[in-house]
């Protein structure tokens, strides 16, 4: 499945076709079209095939062999009209690649899966699962009424309820036998600890792996981490295998209650057992130790089975609004998520990423706390969120109260996704104003007293920084904007150029230059941005530019 690691090639043929590539964020190839994609289909994740689908179907057709493995195809129309996903839609990721290349140009991506063009849950692309098994039959009879019998064997939650059968999807982290009728679906529930000898061969623990899999009847497919001790996390017997690692100093590990605790380990690395000890502490409280220690010659191999979901917050940065400027790694962290939330417009803007098996979770402004709240809990229950923010989380948004309110609600583990913030978006729409030393200051009193602004706004001004404004005006916070320019004419000419950028690249986006003296407030909004120029800051050509000092 494409993701924001994945390897995309753009492939056009004609003077049209390079335009629209030149539009897309991929790695783009000129000329034949027909024998590039026949020398780099096994090397990329994706096309991008700027042709006409008949053209597209044909190059593809004699490579084509698994939809496990091929990459995704997307045909885009010279016109950028429409994005078709041609093959590997879920299991490639041709779906999300043809809506992420609509977005780009402007069109509208076909997508003809079954499940998607319903709006049913697609079993082949279920957010924290692998699946396995008859897909196709399954979704076929979901499709015609009738849903599957959910089967849990380890009560981990599924995004869809039981239904009558007789197909079955089966929550197992074994390994299940391929059968008619049956979708198995494996969730990262197995934490695997490992020890390893100084000097390990890079394959010790991978082939040990393997035997103990293949002994107890589980399958790599619902192995989500991997758990050893901090001195050994780099070494490449654990890189060999390839999956997320935490490790834990030996103290500990030393409090952790094992079957099999070694006194030789403990002499050699201050704990009585790395393997067992670092399973059972990375998979959470109750916690089953399904594979006690297995020794080879240099490698030590436990596995450990997890109560409950592990569950985390992503507070991710959306950009400025238009999804051109939203980095791929947010749009992997909204698909992905089980639990989407966020200030109702926020979510429009990323609707397009969120998928039928998901559960949004819309919220007013103002509600801050309680939003931060809700995904904590839910995090803390098993549910990996998304909670989506404009511009950057960091920058005057959620990052500082989900981590603020996280040690009292259970600290789920939080990842910040940053986006590009309002503030550089309207830098460059206006120029280059911010070019040098600056600063950012919110003029919204709601959450910081006016006192401590106007001393920020004076340490600005006397430090003559280049300032964007945040949170300028709006229905009732009337003065405070002007109140910030009176005390920026203070220690700045009449005639700094200011910028004011609203809505900025949305389709209703409005660009304003103006001076310090002629600022009106009456033009800006809460959706704007006001940056004001230094002593230095001029402008060119129309644009605002606050100079580096690099020779001219």
């Amino acid at each position: 499945m494409t993701t924001s690691t994945s390897t995309v090639l753009t492939v056009s043929i004609t003077a049209a076709g390079r335009r629209l590539a030149g539009r897309l964020p991929y790695e783009t190839v000129h000329g034949d079209m027909a024998d590039v994609v026949r020398k780099r289909w096994a090397d990329v994740d994706g096309f991008v095939l700027c042709c006409a689908t008949g053209v597209a179907v044909r190059i593809i057709a004699p490579l084509l062999a698994d939809k496990q493995t091929d990459p995704a195809v997307v045909c885009v129309d010279e016109a950028g009209r429409f994005a078709v996903a041609v093959c590997g839609g879920h299991a490639g990721g041709a779906n999300d690649l043809a809506r992420d290349v609509a977005v780009l140009v402007g069109g509208t991506p076909v997508i003809t899966t079954a499940s998607d063009a319903v709006g049913t849950v697609a079993l082949d692309a279920l957010p924290g699962f692998i699946s396995r098994g008859d897909i196709a039959g399954v979704t076929r009879q979901w499709l015609d009424g009738t849903a599957p019998i959910v089967d849990q064997t380890l009560d981990w939650p599924v995004p869809f309820p039981s239904g009558p059968g007789p197909s079955r999807v089966l929550v197992t982290d074994t390994t299940v036998e391929p059968e008619t009728g049956l979708v198995a679906l494996h969730p990262p529930s197995l934490v695997v600890g490992v020890g390893a000898s100084t000097g390990a061969p890079a394959d010790a623990a991978a082939l040990l792996l393997d035997e103990v899999l293949l002994e107890f009847g589980l399958t790599r497919d619902a192995i989500g981490l991997v758990a050893t001790i901090d001195r050994r996390a780099a070494d490449p017997v654990i890189a060999a295998l390839g999956e997320p690692v935490r490790s834990f100093d030996a103290d500990a590990l030393a409090k952790v209650d094992v079957p099999n605790p070694s006194a030789v380990v403990a002499t050699e690395v201050g704990t009585g057992s790395v393997a067992e000890a670092a399973a059972l502490l990375a998979a959470g409280p109750d916690a089953e130790l399904v594979v006690p220690k297995h020794k080879a010659t240099t490698a030590t191999i436990a596995i450990a089975r997890r109560a409950t979901p592990p569950g985390s917050v992503a507070v991710v940065g959306l950009g400025p609004g238009d999804a051109r400027h939203r980095t791929p790694a947010a749009a992997v962290a909204v698909r992905t998520a089980d639990v989407v939330i966020g200030y109702d417009f926020y979510l429009e803007h990323c609707a397009d990423l969120i998928g039928p098996g998901q559960t949004v979770v819309p919220s007013p402004i103002g509600a801050e706390t309680d939003r931060c709240r809700d995904a904590l809990r839910r995090a803390a229950d098993g549910a990996r969120v998304a909670l989506v923010c404009s511009g950057d989380p960091g920058v005057f948004a959620m990052a500082t109260l989900i981590h603020e309110l996280a040690p009292r609600l259970g600290s789920p583990p939080i990842e910040v996704v940053p986006g590009i913030t309002a503030g550089s978006a309207a830098a460059a729409l206006l120029g280059a104003p911010l070019g040098h030393d600056h600063a950012s200051v919110s003029l919204s009193d709601l959450l910081t007293p006016w006192a401590v602004i106007e001393h920020r706004l004076r340490a600005v001004a006397e430090g003559d920084l280049a300032v964007a404004l945040y949170n300028p005006r709006s229905a009732r916070r009337t003065w405070q904007l002007e109140a910030a320019r009176s005390i920026l004419r203070e220690a700045r000419a009449a005639s700094t150029p200011v910028g004011i950028v609203t809505d900025a690249t949305r389709t209703d986006q409005h660009i304003v230059h103006t001076t310090l003296a002629d600022l009106d407030p009456n033009v800006v909004g809460m959706r704007s941005i006001v940056i004001v120029g230094s002593s230095t800051t001029t402008v060119v050509d129309g644009h605002m530019v606050t100079p580096r000092g690099y020779q001219t």
